[in-house]
């Protein structure tokens, strides 16, 4: 028998009833739980005796969250789901989720505000990655936020303070150097 399978309820859910008729009945067991489009899965801890449980989101591959569970009263088998533990696992995990999409965002738009030409200038690099032709987009907007210039340059640019002065004191002309930007422009 499947130690997965054991004690396993379904909701009562009626499939043919026009709202639920999409959704699949939630499944519940000590070690396993589907509901709301997330699954918990107990699984054995590869690096010692312990217990872990992993989190997936429907429709992903990777899980969202892995990290360790309790011990039952035995000592030897995980303590079962309930639902408390159940919807606090999927809070940490969409945290998680979250977290990782804000990081790519910032990684992917940069904003700086640098002061040239007597004004203040706020700069952003907005980086495309495309898997053959990855680039990146410099942008320069005043103090009304009007954007004033534009210009394409590498994916691996470098923006800081220093760059994007050299930029807009340099009357906003396109970078010269192919993966440096102007030169001296890193910082």
């Amino acid at each position: 028998m499947n130690p997965d399978a054991s004690d396993m309820t379904l909701d009562d859910h009626d499939p043919t009833s026009p709202s639920q008729a999409d959704q699949p009945a939630a499944l519940r067991s000590d070690r396993l739980w589907q509901l709301d489009g997330w699954t918990a899965r107990v699984i054995k801890n590869e690096d010692d005796d312990g217990w872990a449980v992993e989190m997936l989101q429907d429709g992903e591959a990777e899980p969202a969250l892995v990290g360790p569970w309790t011990m039952g009263r035995d000592k030897k088998n995980p303590k079962p789901f309930d639902q408390a533990a159940f919807n606090t696992l999927v809070k940490t995990a969409s945290e998680v989720l979250q977290r990782h999409r804000q990081q790519a965002h910032a990684m992917l738009h940069k904003r700086l505000t640098v002061f040239a030409l007597d004004a203040q200038w706020d700069v952003r690099l907005d980086i495309t990655p495309d898997e053959y032709e990855p680039y990146a987009t410099l942008s320069a907007f005043d103090e009304l936020g009007e954007e004033v210039a534009q210009v394409r340059v590498p994916p691996d640019f470098r923006l800081g303070v220093a760059s994007a002065t050299a930029w807009i004191s340099g009357g906003f002309a396109r970078p010269a150097q192919a993966s440096r930007g102007f030169e001296g422009w890193s910082e």
